[in-house]
């Protein structure tokens, strides 16, 4: 099977739109290329690319850019051109596969998140890009949400502004660094906001003020990749449900992020 018709049969699941200006473009070798090995990730780090390269692996799809700029458009800087011949050299079709989930129904990095977060709660996917919400059985303080989440999906820290200690029940979930966080933070009925990264002087700063003139208002940061990985794993669940003839697997960049502790 070649690298373009897996590709395509995941686009298929996605709305029809525009996709003309699409990111999820071939970003290394030829989208002709036979694959029997399909290597999963949130970024083609150099470590993947050698882990991807080692194990066999034709075609290796990602969720965000591999040169540092949304169209990975190249440049001579010296970092990038030494990646890219890593990746050049190893053979590797990589693909990046970003809009397409985003833009199905459920978006399926959210959907990935909600599989693997394993919350007690019921979940409620929105008609738009990157958006779910989680009314909780059991109402439960953000702090406590948070080491949940950690728990479950092996996030290192995740960071929590406004009132951290207040029970909840409502959580919404935008992750990675998606637009309308704000106008959910400020939504009536919105208690918890789950987002990959966030602005510290207004997203953190509105949540702060929030808690502390008495509402229940807080926002949990969990980090880029940690936010939006599990997306990834069940793009991997997918395909090695759709192609059990051919083997997939997921490989763990890592946060990217060093901590103390």
């Amino acid at each position: 099977m070649k690298a373009i018709d897996i590709i395509n049969e995941l686009n298929s699941y996605a709305i029809e739109r525009d996709y003309s200006n699409t990111y999820d473009t071939c970003k290394s070798g030829s989208p002709e290329t036979e694959v029997s090995k399909i290597a999963v990730s949130m970024f083609a780090t150099p470590d993947i690319i050698r882990q991807a390269k080692e194990w066999g692996a034709e075609l290796l799809i990602v969720h965000e850019p591999t040169y540092y700029n949304h169209m990975d458009n190249h440049s001579d800087d010296r970092i990038e051109v030494e990646k890219r011949k890593l990746i050049e050299e190893s053979g590797i079709v990589v693909w990046r596969f970003h809009d397409h989930p985003h833009y199905t129904v459920p978006d399926i990095i959210c959907k990935g998140e909600m599989k693997y977060m394993a919350l007690d709660g019921e979940v409620t996917y929105a008609n738009t890009f990157d958006l779910v919400r989680v009314h909780l059985n059991k109402p439960t303080t953000p702090r406590d949400l948070a080491k949940i989440i950690e728990t479950n999906v092996g996030i290192k820290h995740i960071r929590i502004c406004g009132a951290a200690d207040v029970p909840c029940t409502e959580v919404s979930g935008m992750f990675g660094t998606p637009g309308g966080v704000f106008e959910e933070l400020k939504r009536d009925g919105s208690e918890i906001v789950m987002t990959g990264e966030a602005c510290e002087w207004m997203l953190g700063e509105y949540a702060r003020d929030a808690a502390q003139l008495g509402h229940k208002k807080a926002l949990l940061i969990l980090g880029h990749i940690g936010s939006e990985r599990d997306g990834m794993r069940l793009v991997t669940d997918m395909l090695n449900e759709l192609h059990p003839e051919l083997e997939t697997r997921y490989f763990e960049c890592g946060e990217v992020y060093t901590y103390t502790d």
